[in-house]
């Protein structure tokens, strides 16, 4: 993935707060739910499950639990640790 790319995803997740949250919270910890994070965040669970279906999208987190309809859990991809680096400063 070149430099331009995650430029520009992290332009994408820092333009919405929800996403920068998810993305805060899934450097934090391995493995999360939308409940978790919107309680950690204090916003609504349906504002969360919205992000993560939009970094889903974004090939930056996958569902471990697809086959769910509640209480699914997502973890980061390559791509998303790659963000994530990024958003640190690690990656140049």
């Amino acid at each position: 993935m070149n430099e331009n790319t995650l430029d520009e995803l992290l332009k994408w997740i820092i333009s919405v707060d929800r996403r920068f949250i998810l993305m805060e919270y899934m450097h934090k910890h391995l493995v999360a739910n939308a409940s978790d994070i919107a309680h950690e965040s204090n916003r609504s669970t349906q504002n969360i499950s919205h992000a993560l279906k939009e970094l889903e999208d974004m090939g930056l987190i996958e569902c471990l639990t697809p086959t769910k309809t509640t209480w699914k859990k997502y973890m980061l991809t390559d791509k998303g640790k790659m963000v994530i680096d990024r958003m640190e400063g690690k990656y140049i």
